[in-house]
């Protein structure tokens, strides 16, 4: 049986994480999670609530040496983990506080000592084992499981490490704003540093101050993973952040000229990184040099009629794009959206995404999205806008757009808000925007 192990790089006082100005060691951790996994029930599947990502990576990895199966849910919304607990009753929780999915049992994940004995080995997985069930993020409908392999995992993390030109002798620390439940996270602030020796901190900074800190906290070279909501806010606030060797950015399209921006601010580069939870990560760019995507080593892309599939050795079987894209030979290709991204009004076909990041490149628009509704009847549907623009009028922004989008694509309406419905990785269901308009419907009907 062909095993991969669960460290890429390991030296017992090497620094795998970072919390309040504490290192915890490799060593230690190999410690920790040797003693949680005696303690761990007979059971399948396991949900990880940990918010800490140490105390995350700790249960994950008992549970692989137990050889057992992580659930990603696609929401904390204790709604979706009441229909996990239905769909996978033979489970239990993991918790770093109090968390609790009824009626699963939840176990604490301890705190360990820190004290790693020479005796401790890296384990060694099987690569064709479920490590995590992953399901898609619900933006364009219900989320759907997608089962990954520690093999898959590993391939990724080591690609994505070699495409970024990381060197074990410089040990990069990785700061997250993203959570380690989602795919994106895991691959990038959990696997990504085990597999290259690298450390990571524990938190998760939202705003821009708790990004300046967390990467003051922490040794240089520094990593930033994040989404480009937060990029945004960051470069608004002309935050002033530690140096960094480069910026990840995933979860939705970069416009770059706010990639730009955060280069010339930031004194860094920044990548994208772009996949789906079908495939995982597979393609990255730097996004102020290049439109096209390169994918990472041991993919390849072909054309079949009208769809695009990937093939790499760790995959199955082919793996089809959820997106519509063109390709460049086969290893390069160019993204222009979901097949559910293209609107046709009045005889003109569009992309909700490319409307959307002309939309936010406007001055003044901190955030932005199109959105086609729901037909009701035999009402004619009407593109949507919602913008939030504190210091623009709706005029404004109307007058902005009709220099760079067809006349047939102007929103009617166009709402301002105070902000977007955005979830913890920055992204914005259907069912989100949804809910947004029927809000400001009621507050039409009532007058306000």
């Amino acid at each position: 049986m062909n095993r991969a192990a669960l460290l890429g790089l390991y030296h017992t006082d090497r620094v795998l994480a970072w919390e309040n100005g504490r290192s915890m060691t490799y060593g230690r951790f190999l410690s920790d999670v040797e003693n949680l996994a005696d303690l761990l029930p007979e059971k399948p599947t396991v949900i990880n609530l940990a918010d800490d990502r140490y105390q995350f990576l700790v249960g994950f990895a008992a549970a692989l040496v137990r050889g057992q199966t992580t659930l990603l849910p696609p929401s904390r919304a204790p709604g979706a983990l009441a229909q996990m607990a239905r769909e996978y009753g033979n489970s239990y929780c993991l918790v770093d506080g109090t968390q609790q999915v009824e009626p699963l049992p939840s176990f604490q994940i301890p705190k360990g000592t820190g004290s790693p004995t020479g005796t401790v080995k890296v384990p060694q997985i099987p690569i064709d084992h479920p490590a995590i069930v992953a399901f898609t993020s619900g933006s364009t409908g219900n989320p759907h499981p997608h089962v990954k392999t520690w093999g898959s995992l590993v391939a990724i993390a080591r690609s994505t490490g070699t495409r970024l030109g990381l060197k074990t002798s410089d040990q990069m620390t990785v700061v997250a704003t993203v959570p380690h439940q989602h795919m994106y996270g895991l691959e990038v602030s959990v696997m990504l540093p085990i597999q290259h020796g690298m450390a990571f901190y524990t938190g998760r900074p939202l705003f821009p101050e708790d990004v300046r800190l967390a990467l003051a906290e922490v040794p240089s070279p520094r990593m930033l993973v994040t989404t480009p909501l937060h990029i945004r806010a960051c470069v608004t606030a002309r935050s002033r952040l530690s140096p960094m060797e480069c910026i990840l950015s995933a979860t939705a399209p970069l416009p770059s000229s706010l990639a730009k921006q955060a280069e010339i601010l930031f004194q860094t580069r920044v990548y994208e990184v772009y996949g789906f939870t079908e495939a995982g990560s597979l393609a990255t760019r730097r996004t102020v040099d290049e439109n096209s995507w390169h994918v990472l080593d041991g993919i390849t892309l072909h054309q079949e009629s009208a769809a695009c599939s990937m093939y790499a050795s760790y995959l199955r079987e082919p793996v089809p794009f959820p997106d519509l894209v063109s390709l460049q030979g086969p290893h390069r290709f160019v993204l222009h959206g979901r097949g559910t991204d293209l609107v046709n009004i009045g005889g003109h076909r569009g992309s909700l995404s490319d409307l959307s990041q002309k939309l936010n490149d406007i001055e003044g628009v901190q955030d932005g999205v199109f959105f086609l509704p729901d037909e009701i009847g035999t009402a004619v549907t009407r593109l949507t806008a919602f913008v939030v623009a504190p210091e623009k009028s709706a005029e404004h922004i109307l007058s902005a757009l009709r220099t760079v989008i067809d006349p047939v694509f102007l929103p009617r309406p166009l709402h301002l808000v105070p902000d977007l419905p955005r979830n913890e990785t920055g992204k914005l269901t259907r069912e989100a925007l949804l809910g947004l308009l029927r809000e400001l419907h009621k507050k039409e009907q009532h007058g306000s």
